[in-house]
Parts: structure tokens; C-alpha cells; sequence
């Protein structure tokens, strides 16, 4: 392999990198939309996807002597994986179950996140050094940084835990009623 810094392989090398960012960016917003079950958006995310991996290893195939193809191809695909996570973070799509636990604030904390229209199940329990409240609730995910901020006001020293989750029946969400 060389390396050729013609005018014509540095842009072909900076369009694999483009084009590699955008296809695996997208790849990753579909398979998490496909664990949430988004079907139809995982579908069409699939297809262009595909479509842009044959053509940008139709560009590195076409040239393999030139290692500037090949690392704006890997450097597409590396940095597509960590967009499209932040991508999809920012998009918060689904539910996540949080579970608060503190050891001397939990009618506080229920309260606070009943006020913000939470639904809030508290449970009595028993840690390591004693009893301590569980707060139990379902959101959006979405929400859950806001949750958080108000837990830790009220609260600093609570121990909270959130999970993605997929609801099978009707609940309340905190801004309405959600219908599966």
C-alpha cells in the first residue's frame, strides 16, 4: 500500500469518510430503533444504509493501493459508531424504569416527582445498613435526566438505577396515557 496525496484521492478519501460516517451512523440508530421495535424506521434506515456500504466499499475496492481509502474508511466507520450513538441518546425514543433508592428522603423525593406528574410507587425496604425508601416509576426516556436532577436536589446521596424497557400494555407516562 502508499500513500497518494493527489488532490483527487484526499477528496475521494474524505467522501469515504463522509459517506462511511453516515451509513454506520444510521446503522446504529437502526438496530437500536429495531430493539425498541420501530420497524418501519428500521427498514428504511437498513436499506439506505446498505445502499451506502456497497457503494463506499465499491470506491475502496476500486483503488486498494491507496491506504488513504482505507483509513477514511475506517475512521467513517469508528467515528459513525460513536454519532450515531449520540444521535440516538439525544433522541431518548422509548421508556426506561428508574428505581430511586434513599435512606431518609423518600416520601420527598415521591412527592417531588408526583408534582412534576410522575407516577410513583413507593416500597419500603430493607439495604445493607438498614431500612431505606424505593421509589419505583416507568417514564419516558426522555424524562429521565430531569428525574434525575430533581432526585439529586432533593436527595444528594440517592442511589438511582434506570433501565430501557419495553411496554407491553397502556400506563401512565407522566404527560398522558400511552396505548400499545
Amino acid at each position: 500500500m502508499q500513500i497518494i496525496f493527489t488532490p483527487t484521492a484526499i477528496l475521494t478519501a474524505i467522501l469515504i469518510f463522509l459517506v462511511r460516517l453516515l451509513s454506520i451512523s444510521m446503522d446504529t440508530l437502526r438496530f437500536m430503533l429495531t430493539m425498541r421495535g420501530k420497524q418501519g424506521i428500521a427498514w428504511v434506515l437498513g436499506f439506505i444504509e446498505s445502499v451506502l456500504f456497497v457503494v463506499t466499499m465499491g470506491a475502496v475496492l476500486k483503488d486498494l493501493s491507496n491506504v488513504l481509502y482505507v483509513v477514511g474508511y475506517a475512521a467513517g466507520f469508528a467515528t459513525g459508531n460513536v454519532v450515531g450513538m449520540a444521535i440516538e441518546k439525544r433522541l431518548a425514543i422509548g421508556f426506561s424504569h428508574i428505581k430511586i433508592i434513599t435512606k431518609q428522603h423518600g416520601l420527598a423525593v415521591a412527592e417531588a416527582l408526583r408534582e412534576m406528574d410522575y407516577a410513583v410507587t413507593e416500597i419500603p425496604a430493607r439495604g445493607r445498613d438498614g431500612s431505606v425508601s424505593l421509589c419505583d416509576l416507568s417514564v419516558r426516556r426522555k424524562d429521565v435526566p430531569a428525574i434525575e436532577k430533581l432526585t439529586l436536589d432533593v436527595d444528594p446521596g440517592a442511589f438511582i438505577t434506570v433501565e430501557d424497557i419495553t411496554p407491553l400494555r397502556s400506563g401512565y407516562w407522566g404527560t398522558g396515557s400511552v396505548r400499545r
